[in-house]
């Protein structure tokens, strides 16, 4: 958290213009919370003014969406907003006030559960809000969010502060938008809304709610080491785990080196200390390869890889790739039995029989975690994974037709408007993906929805603006830390979907989209300052 805290430090007085309205209200309603940190944020306090003798007292939101209002500005230095998973710590505080349970791995058990042969190594599961997006008014509580008027003073609306902004050359030839009151589901603007273009990455925004409705946000994927009864063969049959790793470090992941571990220990058992190894990919069907071709962007998609097949110690963006993920986490494999005194043959693609004996499993945390891991870092191969396993869950071919289809059929029982949609792919590398704005604002007030909790991680998986994943280095000078929101760019092509709290302290899910850009760039710093202006001003 230190090294957090030393990089927002430069941007904590920019944010301070945009939070500085609301100061007041957050000390009447996080005062237990935030007394304990002043102190050491009292070098930032002196440069924020107090509000207005007139200013309305309204308490934050608990749900993580609501970024970091004025908690941006006070603890950031002190703490630090977001912890390890991208989640509030306000929100984190308040509910363990409240003695609530959940939080990213939503209600996991603890790890005696024997769930997992991770969870040990798994971190404790930060808590989370009752409900989602739940705001207390009105100084009494409740269970309602508050809602957007229609108008902004001198009744210009969001026209009047989109339209200009929207108007920028950078944006291309083509840009829709669409803002929606996540309270209501009313939308408040429009600019082209229906209109179907070329999505990018906020492509798996829709990924993450089909993934999340067809699985539960509980779902784990296994991968485990089966023996052959009839031949003795050593199968390692891959559950279309995209986080497995065959690192030391295994950051809460499921483990190849624990498996392998485990895996021996049940062969000596028997007497055997030397095997056949093959490896069994059959869960996910057709070509590995996306029809953008061999990509740094994302790794064959295979049902087992370790580490998303990459060559370096990197974790998410681009990498050089190996070019048959399964054969190499399987012989990787191989190096840990034979270090736990087992050999192996030279593995082999095979497919494990009925008959075959589980010796041993690692499953990854739950899709929860996975769906959040996959927003904040825009990360390619786990959408696509989440992608095939939506087709594998409700009976489709998994392969990229059928994992798109499987995404878009789970979209439509959910009703949203899926008028000009089209997914040819789970990560929105396919240029021939179409979204349309009303679509994905659609989707996050779904994902807002109190009755819908187990949609909740797309929102808390958006990147924080100044903060995380990929907005860390976005909105320097603009609305840092109460943004969040999914990038997309492919070139031409620049997007932004996500959230905003604006000064009235009303959540909004909004959908900017830009087609024909001649200069990536600029073209974010445009739907940035669009962003900015949403949190800038009040919706009446």
């Amino acid at each position: 958290m230190v090294r957090v805290a030393n990089a927002v430090r430069p941007r904590l007085a920019r944010a301070a213009g945009v939070v500085r309205p609301r100061l007041t209200h957050l000390a009447a309603t996080a005062k237990p919370q935030v007394e304990r940190l002043v102190q050491a944020a009292r070098p930032q306090l002196a440069r924020i003014t107090k509000a207005g003798p007139n200013a309305r007292t309204w308490q934050y939101t608990a749900g993580a969406a609501t970024a970091g209002l004025a908690l941006t500005a006070v603890v950031v230095t002190a703490a630090g907003p977001w912890d390890s998973s991208g989640q509030r710590t306000a929100e984190r505080d308040r509910v363990a006030a409240l003695e609530r349970t959940g939080g990213t791995d939503h209600g996991r058990p603890d790890d005696s559960s024997g769930t997992s042969d991770t969870a040990a190594g798994a971190p404790r599961p930060a808590p989370s809000a009752a409900s989602v997006l739940t705001a207390l008014v009105g100084g009494g509580g409740g269970d309602t969010v508050k809602s957007a008027p229609d108008a902004l003073p001198g009744g210009t609306g969001l026209t009047g502060v989109l339209g200009p902004l929207l108007g920028d050359p950078a944006l291309g030839a083509q840009h829709t938008a669409a803002v929606v009151d996540v309270a209501t589901g009313k939308r408040l603007y429009g600019a082209g809304a229906g209109q179907a273009l070329t999505p990018a990455s906020t492509t798996k925004i829709a990924t993450a709610v089909a993934a999340l409705s067809a699985m539960g946000g509980e779902h784990r994927f296994t991968t485990r080491a089966a023996l052959e009864p009839d031949t003795g063969e050593l199968v390692l049959v891959g559950g279309g785990d995209p986080t497995l790793t065959a690192r030391a470090g295994t950051g809460g992941w499921a483990s190849l080196r624990t498996l392998a571990t485990s895996t021996a220990a049940a062969l000596k058992k028997r007497g055997l200390t030397r095997v056949t190894l093959s490896y069994d990919t059959t869960l996910y069907a057709g070509t590995q390869i996306h029809p953008i071709g061999v990509n740094p962007n994302l790794a064959p998609v295979t049902a087992l890889s370790a580490d998303e097949g990459r060559t370096d110690v990197s974790d998410s963006g681009p990498a050089a790739r190996v070019s048959d993920p399964a054969a190499e986490a399987t012989a990787t494999f191989a190096e840990f039995l034979e270090a736990a005194g087992v050999k192996t043959t030279a593995p082999g693609p095979s497919k494990a029989t009925t008959r075959a004996q589980s010796l041993a499993t690692v499953s990854s945390p739950p899709l929860s975690a996975l769906v959040e891991r996959m927003l904040t870092n825009s990360d390619n191969d786990i959408a696509e994974a989440l992608a095939r396993q939506t087709a594998v869950a409700t009976g489709v071919r998994a392969d990229f037709a059928g994992a798109g289809k499987a995404v878009q059929a789970q979209l439509k029982k959910l009703g949203l408007p899926m008028a000009g949609a089209r997914f040819k792919d789970g990560s929105g590398l396919d240029r021939q993906d179409r979204l349309t704005a009303d679509l994905l604002t659609a989707l996050l007030v779904k994902a807002g929805d109190p009755r819908r909790p187990d949609l909740r991680p797309v929102l808390t998986g958006l990147p924080v603006a100044g903060f995380t994943g990929t907005l860390t280095s976005r909105y320097a000078d603009g609305a840092a830390g109460v943004v969040r929101a999914k990038t997309g760019t492919l070139t031409g092509v620049n997007t932004l979907a996500g959230t905003v709290v604006d000064q009235d302290g009303r959540l909004l899910a909004f959908a900017l989209m830009a087609a024909g850009t001649t200069d990536p760039a600029a073209a974010q710093a445009a739907l940035d300052r669009a962003a900015t202006a949403l949190a800038g001003c009040g919706c009446r």
